[in-house]
């Protein structure tokens, strides 16, 4: 068994005209500090499927099984990273972090919480920016703060909605490069198991070790899952110019732009 591993999910939602299926048996093994991403058209349950990991979303059959335990709810094993930052606007940047690990960590002393919040925020560059409430910062700086939150928890897993996608092209550029930063090398100690949800084909090919793409809803499932074989540390000046990576980018954008086998 792998470290997570998505297990004939489907998702059935009641509506006022009859059950609408989202999910038609998903099946998907993650290991131990992988970068996995889903990409697919919007509506094919990408989000749906990072909900139920999450714990966020309850599945109508199936189940969802993180180091061999079943996910039953929500829980600081694992964080998520909302394309809306989701940061409680009466708070600063720093109470917006500290919130989350005071309620995680309530054994924790004030100092040492206070230690975590500092060292997240200064590793997303937001330090100098902590007082300041989300109403008084940029939108790629409410996203570091989100970002700094779910790793103030120190989850095992990383749960990311298109953290990016709301983003200019330069500061969804710097964000990236600072997630691979923050997230390690899945050979060394303490990385991260992420998984993305993205539409974004070169950020998926960029950030992930595999890419999962999606057929096209409703009763949305796995199309087929491909390797992005791409040696790691990646520079994205490096990359782009390597005949791999655009082949990988062509199959992404056969499966999902037009090939007939695939519709």
């Amino acid at each position: 068994m792998s470290y997570l591993n998505v297990e004939s999910i489907t998702k059935v939602f009641p509506t006022k005209k009859g059950d609408f299926q989202a999910l038609d048996t998903v099946h998907l093994s993650v290991e131990k500090g992988e970068f996995v991403s889903l990409i697919g058209h919007s509506g094919c349950g990408k989000s749906t499927v990072l909900n139920i990991i999450a714990g966020l979303e309850t599945p109508t059959t199936g189940q969802i099984i993180l180091d061999h335990q079943v996910v039953k709810g929500p829980g600081p094993e694992r964080g998520v990273v909302f394309q809306n930052y989701s940061l409680l606007p009466w708070l600063s940047v720093y109470g917006n972090v500290y919130e989350v690990v005071d309620a995680v960590f309530p054994s924790y002393s004030k100092a040492e919480k206070k230690s975590i919040v500092e060292h997240y925020l200064s590793v997303v560059g937001l330090w100098k920016h902590r007082h300041k409430r989300p109403d008084e910062i940029s939108g790629g700086m409410k996203q570091r703060a989100a970002i700094a939150r779910a790793f103030a928890v120190r989850p095992q897993v990383l749960l990311l909605d298109e953290p990016f996608g709301a983003l200019d092209a330069l500061t969804r550029a710097t964000l990236q490069d600072e997630l691979i930063h923050l997230i390690k090398p899945k050979e060394e100690e303490g990385a991260k198991t992420v998984i993305m949800v993205t539409h974004d084909i070169d950020e998926a090919i960029y950030l992930s070790d595999r890419v999962v793409v999606m057929t096209n809803g409703p009763a949305a499932t796995i199309d087929t899952v491909i390797d992005i074989p791409l040696e790691r540390p990646r520079t994205r000046k490096d990359i782009i110019h390597e005949k791999k990576y655009n082949e990988l980018k062509e199959e992404l954008l056969e499966y999902l732009h037009g090939s007939p086998a695939h519709v």
